[in-house]
């Protein structure tokens, strides 16, 4: 049975040494520090790669372990992100990693959204079910 939880949440990115280091470029590592509130009552750690040159044109993969407790479940799970803005146009794509669920989430699959309001405060909207 789908379901779906929201809430808002913290984040904190650092850059981190690039693999590639020529200037001209455009690539990009960061770490991804989380916590999040609401449904999910979590905190994350992930890495980022990016990619991009333009301010409104680029892209990004990351891959991050959630732990916490998910409408009461405890337990922990990975996001895989995919990414790109072209001229200003987002396209977004976080799922739950396939067979990454622990504990009470074992079994977890979806997607999830993230809105960044004005202000800046992030927030997400999480579709999943559990596998019986």
């Amino acid at each position: 049975m789908k379901q779906q939880a929201k809430g808002a949440f913290d984040v904190k990115l650092q850059p981190l040494e690039a693999y590639n280091r020529n200037e001209g470029a455009g690539l990009g590592r960061m770490s991804i520090d989380k916590q999040f509130h609401g449904d999910l009552e979590a905190t994350s750690q992930g890495e980022m790669l990016h990619a991009g040159s333009a301010r409104d044109s680029g892209g990004y993969v990351a891959v991050e372990r959630v732990t916490g407790a998910l409408q009461g479940r405890r337990g922990s799970f990975a996001l895989q992100h995919n990414a790109t803005m072209t001229r200003g146009v987002p396209y977004l794509n976080i799922i739950v990693v396939p067979g990454s669920g622990t504990g009470e989430l074992a079994g977890l699959s979806g997607a999830m959204n993230i809105v960044i309001a004005e202000g800046g405060e992030h927030f997400y909207e999480f579709d999943y079910e559990l596998a019986q």
